[in-house]
């Protein structure tokens, strides 16, 4: 390999983060177009894990590093949210997270993820969910994690626990999201009330509050509830459940026959 190239190749692992994807249009940005990436192929600098998806060579690459690059190369609103948010900020210690494990995503409807995301072998399942569960600023409630060599945008615990909510019933248990409530005692009541507030989904608001007032957390006193819609009429998770009369919906019963949350008049 001649000296300029072997500089250049210098330059960029400065400039890539070891367990990080590195995308095609960040590498051109970089000065190092596609027939220079398949040089440093050739002489091992580089592997090809996807289609304009490259890893450095050596670095075992994970999902976590794959997100990097959606986030700050592609520019991606894409995050870690709802039960794999909270486990990364140790609020699901009784939550797997090894092999084999679900790693939940959300995104707004009109952004998908690249195939090569999608067809890399993690070494975990990856699930994405697309929605507009906020409304306004769509990074309200995201919050940085050190990965090591890079960091990531997740949900915060307080946006992390509703987007686990507007997945029950379909794809999380009202009991699991009731364990989750439990352990999150040390919110930050103006971001719960931020976050309320431009949540679009009736269903969350109600069943958050529902959760959140059966475990008689301290900052739920601190939320002013009269300027969060929760909108009219009833709504039902579960038939033949249990109608809670303060916030219009049927909850699942505890599975030994008493009411989850108490019962209000």
């Amino acid at each position: 390999m001649t000296s300029a190239p072997s500089s250049k190749i210098n330059q960029l692992l400065q400039k890539w983060p070891s367990g990080a994807v590195a995308v095609l249009p960040w590498l051109e940005k970089q000065g190092v177009y596609q027939q220079l990436i398949h040089e440093y192929e050739k002489t091992s600098w580089v592997r090809r894990i996807g289609r304009g998806a490259y890893a450095r060579a050596g670095d075992k690459v994970e999902w976590t590093g794959g997100l990097y690059a959606l986030q700050e190369q592609l520019v991606l609103p894409i995050h870690p949210g709802g039960k794999t948010a909270l486990s990364m900020q140790g609020y699901a210690h009784f939550l797997p997270m090894g092999q084999g494990t679900t790693v939940v995503l959300f995104g707004p409807p009109n952004v998908k993820l690249p195939l090569w995301f999608k067809q890399y072998r993690w070494g975990v399942k990856i699930r994405y969910t697309t929605t507009n569960l906020f409304i306004g600023k769509g990074d309200h409630g995201l919050t940085q994690k050190d990965m090591g060599f890079y960091s990531v945008n997740v949900s915060t615990p307080e946006r992390a626990m509703m987007e686990v909510l507007y997945e029950v019933p379909k794809r999380e248990s009202y009991e699991e999201a009731k364990l989750l409530m439990e352990g999150l005692t040390t919110l930050r009541p103006r971001l719960v009330q931020t976050l309320l507030e431009d949540c679009a989904s009736v269903k969350v608001k109600r069943l958050f509050m529902v959760l959140a007032e059966s475990c008689k957390h301290a900052w739920v006193k601190k939320l002013a509830l009269s300027h969060v819609e929760f909108g009219k009429g009833k709504r039902m998770l579960v038939k033949g459940g249990r109608f809670d009369s303060k916030y219009n919906i049927t909850v699942p019963e505890s599975r030994n026959g008493r009411a989850v949350a108490g019962e209000r008049g």
